[in-house]
């Protein structure tokens, strides 16, 4: 199959009235859609796409064009569509999206098969390019700074459910297991509520990710919320810029990783994602000429993050990096023995960062990150409907969750630029406007000294559309179409 492309075409000559349906535009797309054109974002797609594809004269029916497919992606972040059977519904159903996507009103939007196709078509270092490409727009506009960073993590809920957990190597379903140990303890032939009273009863029940899976998406690890339930899921994990709260790198990983390792794993992405962001090519080599400058290289400086990022040996290694930690400390009982946490060193850097987090300048950055934190995972999850994830298997998962925090980052450059970052926020933002206007001349309108003579018909209809086309677009409506 070869790579179809995005490029300006030739419109239709003659197109039957019927088939011309007008609606109104978006302001906050066509805002967008100019961003990403002068940013040259459809030329940068084609480019990291085209090494999976056949080459064009080899013949085959292009695919769709590359940064059709991504902006599909990005409209399911700022329209808060999980899945990509909701993604296609929306831009097929939208005037406005087909315009951003690049369509005439007449032609039809690529399907949810095709978007399936492109994803596993696409290897993952295409989807974080992408979002290196956001950050080098960042970069440009002065909105990453890279010296402060907080780090935080969120439980992803997976598309698998517990009712179908097996054995692993086995196979055998949990109902099945249940009716064996059954057996064994005496009862020959258990009924559902016999099942059910003595899996309540007997003890040393435990779910562990090392004996049971999900036979739809193995990957996914059983997790154990804080109300005490357990459910599939993944890890996502943020790194943030402490100056503008923009995302230095996300990553989605497996649920049980271990918070303490995985930061390390996060800051190394987000610093080469800052070094990236100052280049414009997109190879991996890491011949970088800047680097040997004073301050070329872009290297986080300070780490602000909760008490479930403390170890031992974790703060010994940030610091050997000279990077600054305020990571509070978990009450210890008992007096530590620091040659089984690598000695002096070790020790001199705890008693560090122990009293760094004592500083107001602590409790302000920890403030700070929360806010920010906190933020990014509302968007990203909760308004762009990403906790309860869609797709199986974490490269899947990883894939979808890149885009989301280059569609996160777009929006707080939309902010920067253009004083809205979302769709939702430009509706709500007319509506506030509008309102106080058509609250006044509907008023006007209604005082008995200001009404018109009664009059017929069209005259009145006249003005009851008037006054409907001063009405502001509904605020949940995010395209208008």
């Amino acid at each position: 199959m070869a790579m179809g492309r995005r490029r300006p075409k030739q419109k239709s000559l003659f197109v039957e009235t019927e088939r011309m349906p007008a609606g109104p535009r978006h302001r906050f797309y066509d805002a967008l859609n100019g961003l990403l054109g002068d940013a040259g974002f459809d030329e940068h797609v084609e480019a990291l796409c085209a090494l999976a594809y056949e080459a064009r004269r080899k013949g085959g029916r292009p695919s769709i064009p590359p940064g059709v497919y991504f902006r599909m992606l990005l409209i399911g972040y700022f329209e808060g569509i999980e899945s990509e059977r909701g993604i296609c519904w929306r831009c097929e159903d939208s005037l406005s999206l087909k315009r951003f996507l690049g369509y005439e009103a007449h032609e039809p939007t690529p399907d949810h098969a095709t978007l399936s196709r492109t994803r596993a078509r696409l290897p993952e270092r295409t989807y974080e390019e992408v979002f290196r490409f956001v950050m080098r727009v960042l970069n440009e506009q002065g909105l990453t700074q890279g010296k402060v960073a907080g780090v935080d993590a969120t439980y992803l809920r997976a598309d698998a459910s517990m009712k179908s957990i097996v054995r692993k190597g086995s196979g055998e379903g949990y109902k099945g297991y249940l009716r064996k140990l059954a057996q064994e303890a005496g009862i020959e032939q258990p009924s559902d509520e016999e099942l059910r009273r003595f899996d309540k009863k007997r003890k040393g029940k435990k779910t562990s990710n090392e004996d049971w899976e999900s036979p739809t998406d193995p990957d996914a690890e059983v997790v154990r919320l804080k109300d005490g339930r357990t459910r599939f899921g993944y890890k996502a994990e943020h790194v943030v810029d402490m100056e503008s709260g923009a995302l230095l790198s996300v990553d989605v990983m497996a649920a049980t990783a271990s918070d303490p390792e995985s930061m390390e794993r996060s800051l190394e992405l987000a610093e080469e994602n800052l070094k990236r962001a100052r280049r414009s090519d997109t190879d991996n080599s890491d011949d970088d000429p800047d680097d040997d400058e004073p301050g070329g290289g872009r290297q986080i400086e300070e780490v602000v993050a909760d008490k479930g990022y403390h170890k031992a040996r974790t703060i010994r290694s940030l610091t050997d990096k000279r990077v600054r930690t305020y990571i509070p400390e978990r009450i210890q009982h008992g007096k530590r023995r620091w040659e089984r946490h690598g000695g002096r060193r070790t020790a001199q850097a705890v008693y560090a960062n122990r009293a760094r987090v004592k500083r107001a300048k602590s409790k302000a950055l920890q403030r700070r990150r929360g806010e920010l934190i906190e933020r990014s995972f509302a968007h990203m999850c909760e308004t762009g409907q990403h906790r309860r994830v869609r797709l199986r298997g974490e490269a899947n998962v990883r894939k979808r969750y890149l885009i989301h925090g280059a569609a996160f980052n777009l929006g707080l450059l939309m902010r920067s630029l253009f004083g809205v970052g979302t769709p939702r926020e430009a509706a709500s933002r007319l509506a506030a406007l509008l309102g106080p206007i058509r609250t006044l001349i509907v008023w006007v309108f209604s005082h008995p000294a200001n009404r018109p003579p009664a009059s017929h018909g069209p005259s009145r209809l006249r003005s009851s559309s008037f006054l409907m086309s001063l009405s502001p677009p509904e605020a949940g409506s995010s395209t208008g179409c």
